[in-house]
């Protein structure tokens, strides 16, 4: 009878004391591998945004720097290629500051005001390869389309980069072309808050292809109209214009893109982050920035929805490898 009370004893289980002490210990083990868990999940989310980030500004910088190394290609081992540029044609690259375009319209014309943050257009223009509007598919534009040979310099084919906003506000860098049906434009990417472009003016006599100081498009703009045309009308102004254009002597092209992350990836460092972006350092914009706008953007200008988010500065230089243009 004494061994079964105390076989009973050993048998009681743990008192409500006991019961509550383990519980509370295993709740404060899962509250720690809760945190540890969330910290690694947040990890996980700011390098995977942080890799997209980094994704879409080396690809937009890869098809400009596609773009702007095909700029003014002619095929001359093709019989149909043409024989000469002829020196009245107009230059093969050109840029407006602080504007956007129209999906439909012509070219870089009827340029829209208000673009996003000051972003620049970069138009961009070649003479193809192979027969018929596509081509041999060996020159192709930025949305990835052939563009076939052509006789004039108004055949020539077209890569445009601008900025406009989509039917979500979000920002993206589009690429316009010319295609067998009229003009179209597709985003290259998304989540884009300025684009930025200079040109590198190559100011020796002769030109030696090598860029001496960096302007932008209205800079250009502003050498020319200050040229003193010759002509006994307006059409032969304008030949000699193009005969004696700024834009003719760009030899190189420096892009800037300022990107943003998407919804729900935060930077955790925004409010201790910079309060400005200089797209083209500190001292361009301390210098140029009043009459460049959009080479500097200021975190507060930024919308509110996005100004905590995650950011990207990309840049890069590309030269113009066909020569005058």
């Amino acid at each position: 009878m004494n061994g079964l009370r105390v076989h009973r004893r050993r048998q009681r289980g743990l008192s409500l004391v006991e019961l509550l002490v383990a519980l509370s210990l295993g709740a404060l083990l899962m509250l720690a591998a809760s945190t540890v868990l969330l910290a690694a999940s947040g990890s996980y989310g700011d390098q995977s945004a942080g890799a997209r980030l980094d994704d879409n500004g080396r690809y937009a910088l890869d098809a400009i720097a596609r773009a702007v190394r095909q700029t003014a290609y002619v095929n001359w081992d093709s019989s149909a290629a043409p024989v000469a540029h002829a020196d009245h044609d107009s230059a093969n690259i050109a840029g407006l500051d602080a504007r956007s375009l129209g999906k439909n319209s012509e070219g870089i014309s009827e340029a829209l005001p208000g673009a996003l943050h000051g972003s620049d257009v970069l138009a961009l223009r070649y003479y193809g390869a192979g027969k018929d509007g596509g081509g041999d598919g060996s020159v192709l534009n930025c949305a990835g389309f052939g563009v076939g040979a052509a006789q004039t310099q108004a055949q020539r084919g077209w890569s445009i980069f601008y900025v406009a906003q989509g039917a979500d506000g979000e920002g993206e860098l589009r690429c316009k072309y010319r295609g067998a049906n009229g003009w179209g434009a597709d985003a290259v990417i998304r989540g884009v808050d300025g684009f930025q472009v200079l040109y590198g003016l190559d100011t020796d006599t002769p030109p030696d292809g090598v860029a001496n100081r960096y302007v932008n498009a209205s800079a250009l703009d502003a050498y020319d109209a200050a040229l003193v045309l010759e002509g006994a009308d307006a059409a032969a102004r304008q030949r000699d214009l193009h005969r004696r254009t700024h834009w003719k002597r760009v030899a190189s092209v420096r892009v800037a893109l300022l990107l943003h992350g998407e919804a729900g990836q935060a930077d955790a460092m925004a409010e201790l982050g910079p309060a400005q972006f200089d797209l083209f350092g500190k001292a361009y914009a301390e210098a140029h920035g009043a009459g460049d706008a959009g080479v500097r953007i200021a975190r507060a200008s930024l919308p509110a929805a996005t100004r905590s988010r995650q950011r990207q500065l990309v840049q890069a230089s590309i030269m113009l490898r066909n020569g005058p243009v």
